[in-house]
């Protein structure tokens, strides 16, 4: 479950000279940064935490509920497949089990991860030379992964176990958890939700701002919404697939506390978790529901991306301006 181009670092970084053929080339570089990244890395400007931490916040929220509400069928059928065991047949009533206490999970844990990863990822490329970006896109994206993970993780607990017919409220949910489980019930398999989701978070990012970096560099121009979204789709699928072994992990320890999924075994950790489904079912168990998963992150993907894009946009461009605000400064 989810960043602007650096492409204006780039370029400002190699424009500055005394000559006036330099200034030409540095006002054409200007014109051809990303709006949302011009606030915090212009050499003119300041960094402006506060305003990126929060433009962060409401565009990852508004991209993690779009995308979360149009593929949530999918996310099910692939939690499903991933927890049934044997020659379980797949259950395909309620694919929206579960999805409104989701939203409330999903909405402030992608406004936190975007919120964090944005000014981290600004500051990181601010302090390290341009060949390292791509270390600053992995650090912030894992970073952001923890911050994130502190409320995606009793969310993702609750949604699963929905998903696979435990519980039929988000509510219900979260008080039988914590009255039968206490309160690391609601954090059941959260070191393999790290597992996953850190390296997950931190590819994608990555994948996603280095390949727009080199497009934007070659057309020497701002990527639209629809190229946004074939980028994004694309770093999604990959690091979906990826992935998968871990979200297998993941999702086994998350359910195994359901009586029709996991009273025939427990896993004890996760070398147990993988050991045990190597040994019953086979290293290609490890790679249950990698169709829908990299179906689900590849469109999850295209949609998070462009609407994060076109979000920072819309919101770049309802900034006040210096020649605006400077008279109300007068004043």
């Amino acid at each position: 479950m989810m960043g602007p181009s650096t492409l204006s670092l780039v370029m400002v970084q190699h424009s500055s000279t005394s000559s006036s053929g330099g200034c030409t080339k540095r006002k054409q570089n200007v014109q051809l940064r990303n709006p949302f990244a011009s606030v915090s890395m212009g050499e003119e400007k300041p960094f402006d935490f506060l305003r990126t931490l929060f433009e962060g916040v409401i565009a990852g929220g508004t991209a993690g509920v779009v995308v979360e509400t149009a593929l949530y069928p999918i996310d099910t059928i692939k939690t499903r497949l991933q927890a049934a065991r044997g020659g379980e047949k797949l259950i395909l009533k309620g694919l929206y089990s579960g999805l409104a206490g989701n939203l409330a999970g999903v909405l402030p844990a992608s406004a936190l991860f975007v919120g964090v990863y944005e000014p981290l990822k600004q500051k990181l490329l601010r302090m390290f030379p341009e060949n390292l970006s791509a270390f600053a896109h992995l650090t912030a994206g894992a970073i952001g992964g923890i911050a994130a993970s502190l409320i995606r993780v009793p969310t993702e607990v609750v949604k699963q176990r929905m998903q696979t017919g435990q519980f039929t409220s988000a509510a219900g949910a979260v008080r039988f958890i914590a009255a039968k489980e206490g309160f690391k019930g609601l954090y059941a398999g959260y070191g393999s939700f790290l597992l996953r989701d850190l390296p997950f978070d931190a590819i994608q990012f990555c994948i996603y701002e280095q390949i727009r970096i080199g497009y934007m560099a070659a057309a020497r121009r701002n990527l639209n919404d629809p190229e946004n979204a074939i980028i994004g789709a694309f770093a999604g699928a990959l690091t979906g697939a990826i992935t998968t072994p871990l979200d297998v992990i993941k999702t086994r320890l998350m359910v195994q506390m359901i009586p029709c999924y996991g009273s025939a075994n427990q896993y004890n950790g996760i070398v147990d978790c993988v050991q045990t489904i190597i040994k019953e079912e086979g290293p290609s168990a490890l790679l249950k529901g990698v169709g829908p998963r990299v179906l689900w992150i590849g469109i999850g993907g295209s949609i998070f991306f462009g609407v994060l894009e076109g979000t920072k946009r819309f919101l770049a461009e309802r900034r006040p301006t210096p020649s605006e605000s400077q008279p109300e400064k007068v004043k």
